[in-house]
C-alpha cells in the first residue's frame, strides 16, 4: 500500500539538481493539448507526456542514417584492420 500525505513524493518523478521533486506543467500541458492542439479531452488523457512532448515540438527526432557519402567517407576514414 502506498503511503501518502505532505511528505510523500511521487514515484518515478523528475528531480531537480538539489533533489526535489520538479512539478509536472499540469496548466500548461493542459492549455497545449486542449487550447492550442485542440484536442478533446479524451485524446489528450490518452496520450503520454512523452506523445504530448513530441506533438508540441519539445522532442524532436534524432538525426537519421547517414547517407551512402557520408558512409562512404567514414569507411575511408576508419577502415577496418585486415589481418
Amino acid at each position: 500500500m502506498r503511503g501518502g500525505g505532505a511528505d510523500a513524493k511521487p514515484s518515478g518523478a523528475a528531480f531537480s539538481l538539489i533533489g526535489e521533486a520538479a512539478a509536472f506543467p499540469w496548466a500548461a500541458a493542459l492549455h497545449a493539448g486542449l487550447c492550442r492542439m485542440r484536442l478533446s479531452a479524451k485524446e489528450f488523457w490518452a496520450m503520454t507526456p512523452r506523445e504530448l512532448a513530441f506533438a508540441l515540438g519539445v522532442f524532436k527526432p534524432g538525426p537519421s542514417a547517414p547517407g551512402r557519402e557520408a558512409l562512404t567517407a567514414l569507411m575511408a576514414a576508419f577502415p577496418d584492420d585486415k589481418e
